[in-house]
């Protein structure tokens, strides 16, 4: 199937990607490395527009995760400067296209100003119902499930749920992404072929894309790739052959 046969019953209804290789970009093109990171903001708009006009409904972004803190400082600095400056330029448009941004992860590490713009920009959009734009910002997978097990004790303490009533819709209702589906199609970039720790529960059943692109390089042509790939697999879930039927 060529990408310009993908129709909209067979695109994923949610995607998620892994953005990777923005330093290795900078290094190639033999800028500084918050280069890598600007060029990658660029494409962030690119490809929210593009999945907007190919029908996703869902699309996440794993923009920030729990181990970028380990970076050196001035890198940290400069991606949580470029999110602040996505927060402030972006919103307007994001609510004139019809889409809600929804922020996944922790928020208490952040500073209250970067706090402050994310909870704004989520207020702003949040009647917007075209389509949902996820970002994970100082996330980690292990770190969403821990949190849920915190919750599920202290209301097991407490006498409101018992051991035996918990279960995987428990659990997932109170994952950082409660009232998203669960992923469809994961794509990472830059050659790389791991999930790094992001949606680790929400990965359970989905289906992975790779590419050797690194994320400033990514594009529509490469997106398309993607989908035209995803949309001749059958989706199994362990049980039986599942035809898309979005």
């Amino acid at each position: 199937m060529k990408a310009s046969d993908i129709q909209l019953r067979t695109v994923p209804r949610h995607l998620a990607i892994i953005m990777d290789g923005n330093n290795r970009w900078a290094r190639r093109e033999g800028y500084p490395g918050v280069a890598g990171h600007r060029a990658g903001a660029e494409v962030v708009r690119e490809i929210v527009e593009a999945c907007e006009a190919r029908g996703i409904r869902y699309l996440t972004l794993f923009a920030f995760s729990s181990e970028n803190w380990g970076r050196p400082r001035a890198e940290v600095r400069a991606l949580l400067a470029l999110l602040s400056r996505y927060l402030r330029n972006e919103v307007s448009k994001l609510v004139c296209d019809g889409v809600r941004l929804r922020v996944i992860g922790r928020r208490d590490r952040f500073s209250p100003r970067l706090q402050s713009l994310i909870a704004s920009a989520e207020q702003a959009t949040v009647s917007c119902a075209r389509a949902t734009l996820t970002l994970a910002l100082d996330y980690g997978g292990r770190w969403d499930v821990t949190q849920v097990t915190q919750s599920i004790a202290r209301d097991v303490a407490a006498g409101v749920v018992k051991p035996e009533e918990i279960d995987e819709a428990m659990i997932s209702e109170r994952l950082a992404t409660d009232n998203l589906p669960d992923p469809d199609l994961c794509i990472r970039t830059a050659g790389e072929t791991r999930v790094s720790n992001f949606l680790l529960w929400q990965f359970a059943y989905a289906e992975f894309w790779f590419t050797e692109a690194l994320w400033p390089d990514f594009d529509e042509s490469v997106l398309d790739l993607a989908l035209a790939d995803y949309a001749v697999r059958e989706r199994r879930f362990g049980v039986r052959p599942l035809l898309h039927s979005y």
